[in-house]
């Protein structure tokens, strides 16, 4: 049976992490750069991209997004740019949250549905799901269906059969995330069950859940992400890096003999 080669996604900053939680944090333009640069090297194809302002706080600017892309342009770096609308970022509404998505990028994260983060609410309306959507269609930008638990793919289908979204689909199974479904070996199988035919997935595995989540994900033929944004530590009272992880992800894949798709084999598994 042909093996298809491993996505390895790289999610460097997210919303959460600080230099205060962990110094190797990038927050700046040229840190978020930086770090993917390196993580290319190493094997990263795709590179989940979240900023931060001049204060250090998550938000949706489309200026400092343009900056992080074109410096990844100028750089020649060689590798899929996904832009996060996620909930975090600032207000809640389709022209903040995806005011980015004009800009250069290939993928996109979609959320198709609510849920609770630690403390506050991932507020996903079936409007805005069917606005962002849309935007990214027009903009040719695949979305990334951010499931955080079951409901999600079962909405998912559902804006299929209407045809706000469009095959194949590719799916991000956030696992552990406190409020949302639990990172267990039972529950990643169900969410991988249930999802529609011919779509890809990638696997998220939060906190302690990550390294059993993305193990688990690379054995079922899917895809995996790791990064700052979903783990803090390398070990209990270890601050990570975004390197130091990626190559814990890339040594996982070669022990069960799944090689790393380079980015040209990612694009062409994904249908970009």
């Amino acid at each position: 049976m042909k093996v298809e080669k491993l996505i390895v996604t790289l999610a460097p900053t997210g919303n959460v992490p600080t230099k205060e939680l962990n110094p190797n944090t990038p927050v700046t333009v040229d840190e978020i750069v930086e770090d993917i640069k390196k993580c290319k090297e190493l094997g990263v194809s795709i590179a989940h991209i979240h900023v931060r302002d001049k204060d250090g706080n998550p938000t949706s600017d489309r200026s400092l997004f343009e900056k992080v892309l074109k410096k990844l342009d100028e750089d020649n770096v060689d590798i899929i740019k996904q832009v996060s609308t996620g909930a975090r970022g600032g207000e809640n509404t389709v022209d903040f949250r995806g005011q980015m998505l004009d800009l250069n990028a290939h993928m996109a994260s979609l959320s198709t549905g609510s849920s609770n983060f630690p403390n506050s609410v991932n507020a996903n309306s079936p409007e805005l799901i069917k606005a962002l959507a849309e935007k990214m269609y027009s903009n040719n930008i695949k979305p990334e269906i951010e499931a955080f638990d079951v409901g999600m793919i079962s909405n998912a289908k559902k804006f299929l059969k209407k045809g706000i979204l469009k095959e194949p689909l590719h799916f991000n199974l956030v696992m552990n995330v406190p409020g949302s479904i639990e990172g267990t070996p039972k529950n990643l199988m169900f969410m991988i069950d249930s999802l529609p035919e011919d779509s890809t997935f990638t696997v998220s595995g939060i906190g302690k859940s990550q390294v059993q989540m993305l193990t688990m994900a690379i054995i079922a033929g899917g895809h995996v992400r790791t990064g700052l944004e979903d783990i803090l530590e390398i070990e209990k009272g270890v601050p990570a890096s975004n390197m130091e992880l990626v190559e814990r992800v890339v040594n996982i894949a070669k022990a069960v003999g799944r090689p790393i798709a380079t980015t040209a084999e990612a694009k062409e598994i994904l249908g970009l």
